[in-house]
Order: C-alpha cells, then sequence, then structure tokens
C-alpha cells in the first residue's frame, strides 16, 4: 500500500472529478477542449505538447534519479552493516590473539623481533579496518585505496 500512495491519490482525484463532474452535471473534457480553442488565438496551443512531452521525460527522469538515490543509500547500509560486523569479527580475534602473544613473551628464548613484528602485523590490520569503516563514497577504489599496504618512511 506505501508503494502505491501516489497511484492512490491519482485515483481519489480522479473519482473526485468523476463524481463532481456528474454531480455538478459538468463536462471536463469538454471545458479542457473549449480552453484549448481559446487558447489558439494566442498561440499557445503549440507548446502543449512538447510541454507535455517534457514534463513525462522530466517525471521519467525524476523517478530514476530516485531509484538510484535508494540504491545507493541501501548499498550504504548493507556496507555499514557488513563492516560493523567484519570489526566485530576481528577485534574478538585481535583479543583471543593477545593470549598467543602473553604465551610468547612468557616463553623463555623466543625471539624479541617476532613479538614486535606480532605487534607491527596487529596494528597494520587493525588500521586496515578501521580505514574500510571510514569509507564514505563506496566504491571499489576507495575500498582497494583503504586497504593498500602503507609504506613506512625509515
Amino acid at each position: 500500500m506505501k508503494n502505491y500512495t501516489i497511484t492512490l491519490i491519482g485515483l481519489a482525484l480522479s473519482l473526485f472529478l468523476l463524481m463532481a463532474g456528474i454531480i455538478f452535471n459538468v463536462d471536463f473534457f469538454e471545458k479542457l477542449v473549449s480552453l484549448l480553442h481559446s487558447l489558439e488565438e494566442y498561440e499557445i496551443d503549440e507548446l502543449i505538447i512538447p510541454l507535455f512531452i517534457f514534463l513525462i521525460f522530466a517525471f521519467v527522469d525524476l523517478l530514476k534519479r530516485n531509484r538510484a538515490s535508494k540504491v545507493s543509500s541501501e548499498k550504504l547500509k548493507i556496507y555499514t552493516a557488513m563492516m560493523s560486523s567484519t570489526q566485530h569479527v576481528l577485534n574478538n580475534f585481535l583479543n583471543q590473539m593477545q593470549l598467543f602473544k602473553l604465551t610468547a613473551e612468557d616463553t623463555p628464548k623466543f625471539n624479541p623481533d617476532v613479538l614486535a613484528l606480532y605487534d607491527e602485523i596487529i596494528d597494520e590490520a587493525s588500521m586496515q579496518i578501521s580505514a574500510l569503516g571510514n569509507i564514505h563514497h563506496i566504491n571499489e577504489s576507495a575500498i582497494q585505496e583503504a586497504v593498500a599496504p602503507k609504506h613506512k618512511e625509515k
């Protein structure tokens, strides 16, 4: 029903005009024809068909833009929900990986360079997920740019 509100308004207006024509004995088509005939002396009648065609195409264009806007909005909602879920899963994973880090730190003779590399990898993954969550214009290049490795200056 919600998807047909404009159609229902048009139906109500049409029925109102029909009933008004019957009740007041007015033929709206004849009124329209006489109006067009009276416009003949001003040469405005030549504009009616081109104007009508223009309005139809403008309305179709408006409908297409409205649909594209809705599709874009839905894509954004889906992307946001996916990113939220991904961040939740990754944060759980990172928290669980802390157990491995604590075990490695408590293990004698464990290479500290490996722990440093571990921290670097975890930080990089966190930054990439955060960057993905902050994308405002969702498209393939923006997503690829967000996760592209950032080279650190030495």
